[in-house]
């Protein structure tokens, strides 16, 4: 009894402990998960300096769940900066795409590549689907030159104040495969303490699912604070593009706005095409058939029809011989009659249809009927 009663303050004061510790060790965690939603996405790399031809560990948490992400080695920004240039000062050739899991964290192998502005150096990782979320970890690209950042104009922060628009329409040469051109038109104003001289913004365009294509554009003139100006910036996008493309608008690495912009296909091309396939089949046939029509021996209008005289003359020869009976011959030596011949001529003509005129065999060259003054019978009387 004694045994068991000092046994039992010892079991109680095990559990105890081991109740603690498990306790203990989960506090962390949750303080961290805690931490990194309060905190917002984040990004950790495996080295903080690479070469040209390496590859580094790109790792993430606090995304939000099943988001699509891209990561590229961008120039010429620094965390808190943002990138200035946009995805122009980087190495997009080289950049991956990554999906965060169910619990907002991710893990990808970024290959190492220079962008093509100096450094100071980042690896740029945003959602390119959804609510707009960015980060950038510093990264040191050994061997690429780097420079300081330009200087900023000013502390101005500027705000849109309306809703943007896209002014102009396509002509006839866009119907053609022409660039699409549009002015961005927009209403700002400073909400800081500062002047703002000549701010330069960042006009971009995707399509689709792709990053934007960002593009530095200098707006002249000073907006004082507290007041607002209206600006207008050339929007253009490449040759026979078409679809449902996104104009998107930063300014100190911030996006401030962006207006949908719809491109019709240009269907002057696709005609062309289809004229050019009639066409060109057209030409060949008719230069082959001129080719033809020279290469080809010409024959002479004289030769064929004397061929086809002598022709002529060789079936008449083989036919055979009109002869007379005895009846007719003893009427024609009487004295010939006018009348009579004339009918005789007729009768003949009409029994034998096959000869013409000039090409009787019996009938004299040149002339046309056979009178009946040359007929032998005649001249014997005579």
């Amino acid at each position: 009894m004694n045994r068991r009663h000092r046994c039992g303050p010892r079991l109680w004061a095990a559990a105890l402990v081991l109740v603690t510790a498990l306790g203990l060790a989960a506090l962390p965690q949750q303080a961290v998960s805690a931490a990194s939603a309060a905190e917002g996405p984040s990004v950790t790399l495996s080295k903080s300096q690479a070469g040209t031809g390496g590859s580094i560990t790109v790792s993430g948490s606090g995304w939000r769940s099943k988001t699509l992400l891209m990561m590229l080695i961008c120039g010429q920004s620094e965390p808190g900066k943002g990138v200035i240039g946009g995805t122009n000062s980087c190495a997009n050739a080289d950049g991956r795409a990554v999906t965060t899991g169910s619990d907002g964290t991710f893990s990808k192998e970024l290959p190492v590549a220079e962008p093509p502005v100096p450094c100071p150096c980042v690896v740029h990782v945003a959602t390119v689907t959804g609510d707009k979320a960015q980060v950038d970890a510093v990264l040191k690209v050994a061997g690429h030159p780097v420079k300081a950042l330009p200087a900023q104009a000013g502390a101005g922060k500027l705000s849109v104040l309306t809703d943007t628009r896209l002014d102009g329409s396509s002509g006839v040469l866009t119907w053609f495969g022409a660039p699409a051109t549009r002015t961005f038109v927009f209403t700002v104003g400073n909400v800081g303490s500062a002047p703002l001289k000549d701010p330069v913004f960042q006009v971009g365009t995707s399509h689709g699912v792709f990053a934007p294509q960002w593009e530095d554009q200098q707006w002249r003139g000073t907006i004082a604070p507290g007041r607002k100006a209206q600006i207008k910036l050339p929007v253009e996008l490449t040759s026979g593009a078409h679809g449902n493309y996104l104009v998107s608008l930063k300014f100190g690495g911030k996006v401030l706005a962006e207006q949908p912009w719809g491109v019709g296909r240009p269907w002057g091309v696709t005609l062309f095409w289809i004229l050019l396939c009639v066409v060109i089949p057209a030409a060949v046939f008719r230069i082959g058939m001129a080719v033809v029509d020279r290469v080809r021996p010409r024959r002479s209008g004289g030769a064929g029809r004397h061929r086809s005289g002598l022709r002529l003359s060789e079936v008449t020869a083989r036919l055979p011989k009109l002869t007379l009976p005895e009846s007719s011959r003893r009427s024609t030596d009487k004295a010939p009659d006018p009348t009579k011949a004339s009918a005789t001529s007729t009768s003949t003509s009409t029994a034998l249809p096959w000869f013409t005129p000039d090409t009787d065999p019996g009938a004299p060259a040149g002339q046309l009927s056979a009178p009946s003054d040359n007929s032998p019978t005649t001249k014997g009387n005579t």
